[in-house]
């Protein structure tokens, strides 16, 4: 039987509009389901739950007197532990912040208060979201909603399980290397990652970056629509931001009929798990038909890994070097190792790494020139153990570092092009899997409403609709705090 947070948050605000559900009730709804099913799982690390209630009531209180009612209005949001949160801890999953609790809240949680919205969750993160598996020294891991024993991914993790299992109907998000991309499809959930400039970061260390960027999860797409139409905006702090040129939400009717498709299982380059190739070819195959036209096409990514690597590593020098110089055994081997890569290249390999990034940029404006849509696998493999920090090697063939099972996103991030993850059954291990559908920069709403679109045609297929969690085993499973190595990376 459903519960209220079961509800998708478009269902939930409507209905909540309506004065036909009580903000108190869902937020109540949404702390049962945390009590019952997150020690399996261990999403939600923190929670405001004086400060959440106290907001569900005022909500409620306005609903009933007729007041304004914001487009979040009485909506539980949980909020990635890179976020800073008034009154709730905020760890970054750093030792160095196990015990920080901020006095104000970053740009995100603001945007989210003043649309309504109810933040009273923080979900798990590795250390500084440098990482694809979500584990850190403080909270320990995070364990897959379909499997408590593997990945979640990360760095987004604890913000895909919450989604997956009902704890929160929205979630904040962060996206680097795929970071908010691969969670979502080890979990069965929607993840967006926008547009470079879309989603202001206030505390973007290189200020004219896109690497970074930050974005909505949820287990819709429309439901990400919601939450991006209150993220967004500009703020003078982040020197990419700027205003969205077309309203976010609702999203906007797109024929299928009209676009041009192009799909690829590696990009030509990425490492990918061969159970991923056939499982994408079979739902590329059962997509025929439904576009204007879909051939088997991409861009040339030749000189990706080495460009994301060294921009990655200057990305965490300006973040991190003073961290690891300080006080390097509370780090952690990821930013550690980041550190020291980071360190080994030149000014030169820096400049070459820009000019191969601007090559690139230019490879990808030319492409969607001729297709409107990129479809390619979210993520590379099948989730694997958590305790296996990184997948060291993919059908064999050892990786270059412990973020190169990540190309078939960070392809992506070098470009700056809009990218969401959608959920479309389950792999050859009865895992999640989903798609990586890519528009090019600007066009945020018009893919989303391409991707709703396919969502609503692959719904039509029982063995294509996206998976769900079985919480009520969850419910009953043990604990992962008892699981050996849980708290750290060893």
């Amino acid at each position: 039987m459903l519960e209220l947070c079961d509800l998708t948050a478009v269902e939930a605000r409507w209905l909540i509009g309506r004065g036909e559900i009580s903000p108190v009730a869902l937020l109540e709804s949404c702390l049962s389901r945390i009590e019952a099913v997150n020690p399996a799982v261990n999403a939600v690390v923190a929670l405001d739950c004086e400060g959440a209630r106290a907001a569900a009531v005022a909500a409620e209180r306005a609903v009933r007197h007729g007041e304004f009612l914001a487009p979040l209005h009485g909506m539980p949001v949980g909020i990635k532990d890179l976020d800073e949160t008034r009154g709730l801890r905020t760890t970054f999953g750093s030792l160095l912040y196990r015990d920080y609790v901020p006095d104000a809240d970053g740009g995100i949680a603001a945007r989210i208060r003043a649309a309504g919205g109810v933040v009273f969750a923080k979900t798990n993160t590795p250390e500084w979201g440098l990482g694809a598996n979500t584990r850190n020294a403080v909270y320990g891991a995070t364990g897959n909603p379909f499997d408590p024993n593997r990945s979640c991914a990360g760095s987004s993790g604890g913000s895909a399980v919450a989604l997956a299992t009902g704890m929160a109907p929205l979630c904040t998000g962060s996206d680097m290397a795929g970071s908010l991309r691969t969670p979502a499809a080890f979990c069965g959930v929607v993840g967006f990652r926008p547009s470079a400039g879309v989603v202001p970061a206030e505390k973007r260390v290189l200020g004219w970056s896109p690497l970074s960027a930050l974005g909505p999860m949820a287990r819709t797409v429309e439901d990400a629509a919601l939450l991006l139409s209150v993220m967004a905006g500009t703020d003078d702090r982040d020197p990419l931001s700027h205003p969205r040129a077309r309203p976010l939400f609702p999203l906007p009717h797109v024929d299928l009929r009209h676009l041009r498709v192009a799909w690829s299982e590696d990009l030509g380059f990425a490492p990918v798990e061969a159970t991923i190739r056939r499982t994408f070819r079979a739902r590329m195959s059962a997509s025929q038909g439904w576009c204007g036209s879909s051939v088997e096409a991409h861009p040339d990514c030749t000189g990706a890994d080495e460009t994301f690597a060294i921009l990655r590593a200057s990305q965490v020098l300006a973040a991190h070097l003073d961290k690891v110089r300080n006080d390097r055994t509370a780090c952690g081997p990821n930013l550690t190792a980041n550190v020291e890569e980071g360190l080994r290249y030149s000014f030169a390999d820096g400049a070459r790494a820009q000019a191969m990034q601007t090559r690139l940029y230019r490879t990808f404006r030319a492409f969607f020139r001729e297709h409107d849509l990129l479809i390619t696998p979210a993520a590379a493999i099948s989730p694997r153990p958590w305790r296996e920090l990184y997948p060291h090697e993919i059908d064999g063939v050892p990786t270059n570092s412990y973020f190169h099972w990540l190309a078939i996103a960070y392809a992506v991030t070098l470009v700056g092009h809009p990218a969401v993850c959608l959920p479309v059954g389950r792999d050859e291990h009865g895992l999640p899997f989903a798609l990586q559908v890519v528009g090019p920069p600007g066009s945020d709403a018009p893919l989303l409403g391409a991707a709703s679109a396919l969502a609503r045609e692959f719904a039509l297929d029982p063995a294509l609709v996206q998976p769900r969690a079985d919480v009520a085993a969850l419910a009953t499973a043990p604990p992962i705090s008892a699981s050996e190595g849980f708290l750290g990376w060893g």
